[in-house]
């Protein structure tokens, strides 16, 4: 990002390439592509795996059905989804809302890439197991989803997705679990960074006894 680009004007750009993008073939059927919506400074990034049916048409994120439980979501930790930045690791609907192909997402990495760089955010969520890959390859959601992994200067933290939570109970219920640590979560982040952790991290050095270090404290730390 360019010295007097600001993190609004590069999403802007972002957003402006996508809806006129043909990089794959989800551009032939498209209604309106999904770059994502959402606040710059709240830190929390949501990934989802691609539009469906009614984001296709409104050109938003998460308005479906999928998208008012991410709603509830949210309101459970006291948060509204304008506080928050939404998108997708494809940004136009799979035909059927079937999975993304590799070739799809890969079409989309540099703007979700870019999207990330221009947001900064302390806290990545990835919601399902296409957006979980980017950032846990070769681990199954059912082992992982609520454990965050502290990198980069960041807590990446893998959900189910909304959707799988309108299938099935158990899931939904894991979903309001999962959501309920983000606060300690960030207290949490908040701690590695004081203690110098990530700095280590990035020297190379062993910081393996800062990240076992004390637990977080039950005081929850403001998302915001």
């Amino acid at each position: 990002m360019a010295a007097d680009t600001t993190p609004e004007q590069v999403l802007e750009q972002i957003g402006a390439e996508v809806r006129e993008c043909t990089a794959c073939g989800l551009c032939a059927q498209r209604t309106k592509a999904v770059p994502g919506e959402g606040a710059l400074k709240s830190g929390i990034m949501f990934i989802g795996e691609g539009p469906g049916f009614h984001e296709d048409r409104q050109g938003r994120p998460f308005v479906g059905p999928a998208g008012k439980l991410l709603e509830e979501l949210l309101a459970a930790v006291g948060l509204h989804r304008n506080q928050v930045f939404i998108t997708n690791v494809v940004k136009c609907r799979p035909p059927g809302n079937r999975d993304p192909q590799p070739d799809e997402i890969a079409a989309c990495a540099d703007y979700l890439e870019r999207q990330i760089a221009a947001i900064d955010p302390r806290i990545i969520v990835t919601l399902g197991r296409f957006s979980m890959a980017r950032f846990f390859p070769g681990a199954k959601i059912s082992a992982i989803h609520g454990e965050p992994k502290y990198a980069d200067g960041r807590a990446y933290v893998p959900f189910y997705h909304p959707a799988a939570g309108l299938r099935a109970t158990s899931v939904k219920q894991s979903l309001f679990e999962d959501i309920q640590a983000l606060p300690a979560i960030a207290k949490r982040l908040k701690e590695l960074h004081a203690a110098g952790y990530f700095d280590r991290q990035e020297a190379g050095a062993d910081a393996d006894n800062t990240a076992a270090a004390n637990e977080p404290g039950e005081d929850q730390l403001s998302l915001f």
